[in-house]
């Protein structure tokens, strides 16, 4: 059956001189797999080799059993080509997609990563969008949604509130699943020391979920974008090819 729907590409290979694969993140039919016969040639109905990035109309006929399914057309809409001529701009949506790809399951619908990918990407392609911050939201918002980044304004260990982490000392890890105060971040737990700044852009990225307008300096945001990072590697058990372009390894 056919299904059309808006589409992200997220991955392309090779498998034939004239075919690729290539995922899609789609809005409401999650991340899909297929077989996109003869696109490399000039002639296709893609209008050539499906690029990453690419966002348009895609129609497809799903496999079976997590096979690859069928591209039947797509059209490009957006192609990003104001994001695609500076190389930092690139990386970062990049990045974005190596990351959806990464955490998101195959068939497994996701309209709000979708709407969230599709901005992200639209915001980074802006002349002077701030691309750290982008980058910031689009982790911290990701890991809300897949359930992965709980609340960080208390001790995991005891549920002591952190008042005053700049003062006082916080740490952050991943594998106790949020925040610890200085005592119960002893013994051989791995965790990573949260310091003031960090935990303000914590909180602007909390209030701008809200609703709420936020400042997030690059400073902040590249130490934020550090901590989300080093919790994104823990989960996937691996760190994305695309961090070291983009993640600023700084002291967080």
């Amino acid at each position: 059956m056919r299904d059309r729907q808006p589409a992200i590409c997220l991955r392309v290979s090779d498998y034939s001189e004239t075919s690729q694969v290539v995922a899609f993140l789609t809005r409401t039919a999650g991340v899909v797999r297929l077989l996109a016969k003869g696109t490399k040639r000039a002639k296709s109905k893609s209008g050539g080799a499906i690029d990453l990035l690419s966002e348009g109309d895609l129609v497809f006929t799903l496999g079976r059993s997590g096979s690859l399914g069928t591209l039947v057309e797509f059209t490009e809409t957006v192609s990003h080509t104001p994001l695609r001529r500076q190389a930092v701009r690139l990386n970062a949506g990049l990045y974005l997609i190596e990351l959806a790809g990464e955490m998101l399951a195959q068939d497994d619908p996701h309209p709000e990563v979708f709407d969230l990918l599709h901005n992200a990407l639209a915001r980074l392609a802006q002349e002077g969008a701030p691309i750290s911050a982008v980058v910031a939201y689009f982790q911290w918002r990701l890991l809300r949604h897949v359930g992965l980044l709980g609340g960080l304004d208390e001790c995991v260990g005891c549920g002591k509130a952190l008042t005053s982490p700049g003062r006082q000392g916080a740490w952050f890890s991943s594998s106790m699943g949020g925040m610890l105060c200085r005592a119960c971040a002893t013994g051989p737990v791995g965790r990573v020391r949260v310091d003031g700044k960090t935990m303000a852009a914590l909180a602007a990225l909390a209030a701008a979920e809200s609703g709420k307008k936020a400042a997030l300096p690059d400073d902040q945001a590249e130490r934020v974008n550090g901590l989300l990072s080093y919790h994104i590697t823990y989960q996937l058990g691996k760190p994305l090819k695309l961090a070291k372009h983009v993640i600023a390894r700084k002291k967080m």
